[in-house]
């Protein structure tokens, strides 16, 4: 590799490179250890969207904000490099922040950053899997299998962020529908104690945010959105929109037939409250059902084998000393 010490900088020798190289994927890795395992305070990030989501809504309708404002702010590198690349559309800017919302990413700059990772990401896998498998040689590969770890680093990096958004979404759901039913009927008692709805809905988010972070931020927003857009369906309507979960998508045509034809509301969430507790008891019923055929191959890997060894090896141990004595 002496053809690569001229290229190298502070003349550092290959070896030396990738000892660096090492270290600094062994200090990330320690880092990661360590933001992994700190004790967040979900309540405090809730407050802080909160709080953006209700400056941004009295701005709107205060209209203290002019266009002129905002095309005068200086842009930062990610917004320069999507402004340049022209990756923000309209239509696909739209579905992008509802996606972003989904997995619980609603800032402002969410659907800049992420354009910009999704760009970023496979040029830096594919310059890491060049530099490893090229100058480094970590391994000895064929020119045609280097060109496919490249080309197999740059689609896992064009990749990398749809699956993070993707899992995001997937575990804010699973918590959505978890703790949904709760919420029903603490919100059923808010009703019948006589409480507007959004001050129900305020109510019920500061109860569940300790037990469930995530639907009591979805709740306070839409109780926000309540007080101050125009149309109190629109508030409803973007509460389905930013959950995408059937469950709640009932609730809310639930809460708009309630306000259009004056049905109790008590009542209506009330019987959804127990279609919901209903089947989240089946589902616990249908996990526990495919338990048996589930620990049939744990089973006959793991236990059988001992169970034999267990059973039958002293036998072989008596048959084996009576034959060589």
């Amino acid at each position: 590799m002496s053809e690569l010490n001229p290229f190298l900088p502070f003349g550092l020798s290959p070896e030396n490179l990738l000892l660096v190289l090492m270290t600094a994927v062994a200090f990330m890795t320690v880092l990661a250890v360590w933001y992994g395992l700190i004790e967040r305070d979900p309540m405090e990030r809730r407050a802080r969207v909160l709080a953006d989501r209700r400056t941004e809504l009295r701005a709107s309708v205060l209209k203290e904000r002019g266009q002129s404002r905002r095309q005068q702010e200086s842009l930062s590198v990610m917004r320069r490099v999507v402004k340049s690349l022209k990756l923000m559309q309209s239509q696909q800017s739209s579905k992008l922040t509802d996606r972003l919302a989904q997995a619980g990413l609603r800032s402002r700059d969410a659907v800049t950053v992420f354009l910009f990772f999704k760009v970023a990401t496979p040029v830096l896998l594919a310059a890491a899997v060049f530099l490893l498998v090229h100058f480094l040689e970590i391994a000895d590969l064929s020119p045609a299998a280097r060109l496919c770890a490249v080309l197999g680093g740059a689609g896992l990096g064009f990749f990398a962020p749809e699956l993070y958004v993707s899992n995001l979404t997937s575990k804010r759901q699973l918590a959505l529908s978890k703790g949904l039913p709760d919420a029903l009927d603490l919100l059923v008692i808010c009703a019948e104690s006589g409480l507007a709805l959004d001050i129900a809905l305020e109510r019920v988010a500061n109860e569940i945010g300790a037990a469930n972070p995530a639907l009591s931020e979805e709740i306070e927003l839409t109780s926000i959105e309540l007080g101050f857009l125009p149309e109190r369906r629109q508030a409803l309507l973007n509460l389905s929109r930013r959950t995408n979960l059937p469950a709640i998508r009932g609730v809310v045509n639930t809460l708009l037939q309630t306000e259009k034809y004056g049905t109790p509301l008590s009542q209506s969430l009330r019987v959804l409250a127990n279609e919901f507790r209903d089947q989240r008891l089946l589902r616990a019923e249908e996990k526990a059902a495919r338990l048996p055929a589930t620990l049939t191959v744990p089973m006959i890997v793991f236990i059988l084998p001992v169970l034999f060894i267990v059973l039958i090896g002293p036998a072989i141990i008596s048959v084996m000393d009576n034959l060589m004595s």
